[in-house]
């Protein structure tokens, strides 16, 4: 199991000013925390809650139907282009950066075992989608798109250009190269698939877009590429199963929910800084920023009071982040917790040559790479202590399917826990959808009407 390690967010290590008594609060809010591990589990199977992602490691029949679609397209086509934004995009993102080999897309055939190469468009940034498609033979191309509500702005005119080459290019049999991740029975995008014929996987109801890298968002795009889904599946089983505990001393997720909580609200540090010691765990901060602003930025509690709060997230990667962020960690604004994620092996050793010898670098020779970067780590993270700034460390044995399963749904667990905390609804994205509404009316979508008259006075006005 993944291990956190909190001693350096603690008034021992770093003083009282900065740092928790995390012994006396883990018993001061045992009660809450117990009770609200117990109410998420049972909520979690109730309509309208949104917490149906919880069971999404259950969900037997979704991977079976998963691994016997990737069984029979394996070997017909070069790529994968997957289409989608926000949730839709970064788990995926994160789990095959952290699982497939490095540089997978300019590996040869043989390197990648005969496997497709593995593309994901999740901007509208029209340079960069020209650039991608000038290259990309679509003829050779499975495109996985991926939005639930199918009127996503910025994923369907994606899928639009795509869809126009594809058809050109293939005429009716395009189809065959298109799969959608849709809802179930509504959307835009379920009736275009029922009317064209795409073969559709779904994405279940109550689970939002940032909580649906292990449904069929996730898992399918995981297993065109031939990454082991039963290995990411056994990793939240087991985590999930070690998260159902409701005593804080034994439950990580509500040890950092906690943790995070009452720094921002007793210590004024409102800043959660994701460093993970792996650039195969790079995007893992990505997808970590998008989970904590959108479910614990809100303007209103559940009370309906006023309160504007929620944690600020930042990404970061260790080492190469030092040399950019740490000076200001260290010695400016002491308003930040830091999570440094440590990997305890790597999948390889690679040794410094002994040479150089009489120079100031002689040292390094004969250790290794692995050496050099956890030493970085942990140097890091000692550093920030002396400066008593807070900071916990994440440990993963190692970075495969199973560890990066736990990791993941460590922090969703983590972030229900701590919406609880805030008492907000972690599961909603008001801000978001304003901005949504605002797009759709300046685009010319109707009904929007009158939202763009307002619109046009108010881009007048500034």
């Amino acid at each position: 199991m993944i291990k956190l390690n909190y001693q350096n967010a603690d008034k021992s290590i770093i003083g009282e000013e900065n740092g928790l008594d995390i012994d006396a609060e883990f018993s001061n809010y045992k009660e809450q925390i117990a009770n609200i591990i117990g109410d998420l589990n049972k909520r979690k199977d109730k309509p309208g809650q949104w917490l149906q992602w919880m069971n999404l490691g259950y969900s037997e029949e979704t991977l079976w139907y998963v691994k016997e679609y990737a069984s029979m397209v394996e070997g017909r086509f070069e790529n994968i282009l997957v289409l989608g934004i926000g949730g839709s995009a970064l788990g995926g993102m994160a789990v095959t950066e952290a699982l497939l080999k490095p540089y997978w897309n300019y590996l040869s055939d043989e390197q990648r075992n005969g496997l497709p190469r593995l593309f994901f468009l999740d901007n509208i940034d029209p340079d960069t989608i020209t650039g991608l498609l000038s290259f990309l033979d679509l003829k050779k191309t499975l495109v996985n798109v991926i939005t639930k509500s199918g009127s996503t702005a910025e994923t369907m005119s994606q899928f639009m250009i795509v869809k126009n080459i594809l058809e050109q290019e293939l005429g009716a049999d395009y189809r065959y190269n298109v799969v959608a991740t849709t809802d179930k029975k509504t959307g835009i995008l379920r009736q275009i698939a029922e009317q064209e014929g795409y073969k559709t996987f779904v994405v279940p109801d109550d689970v939002g877009g940032r909580f649906s890298v292990f449904s069929a968002v996730g898992l399918l795009p995981f297993a065109l590429v031939g990454l082991d889904v039963d290995e990411i599946v056994n990793g939240i089983k087991d985590m999930d199963l070690a998260l159902k505990n409701t005593d804080i001393r034994e439950n990580i997720a509500a040890q950092n929910a906690l943790i995070h909580y009452l720094m921002d609200t007793k210590k004024g540090k409102n800043l959660s800084v994701m460093m993970p010691y792996s650039s195969k765990l790079k995007y893992v901060s990505d997808w970590y920023v998008q989970l904590w602003a959108e479910s614990l930025g809100k303007n209103k509690d559940k009370n309906g009071n006023d309160v504007h709060i929620g944690p600020t997230p930042i990404k970061a990667l260790g080492a190469t982040d030092q040399h950019s962020q740490i000076q200001l960690y260290n010695e400016g604004p002491n308003d930040k917790v830091i999570n440094f994620i440590r990997v305890g092996e790597f999948d390889n050793n690679l040794e410094i040559p002994p040479i150089f010898e009489y120079t100031g670098i002689g040292y390094l020779g004969g250790k290794t790479v692995n050496q050099l970067l956890n030493a970085e780590a942990d140097a890091t993270r000692v550093v920030l202590a002396d400066y008593q700034r807070p900071n916990v460390t994440i440990t993963l044995d190692r970075v495969d399917g199973y560890n990066v399963a736990q990791l993941l749904y460590m922090l969703e667990i983590q972030t229900a826990i701590a919406g609880e905390l805030y008492n907000v609804d972690a599961f909603n994205q008001p801000g978001v959808e304003q901005a949504k509404n605002y797009t759709y009316a300046l685009m010319g979508r109707k009904g929007y009407e009158e939202s763009a008259q307002v619109l046009k006075e108010k881009m007048a006005v500034s």
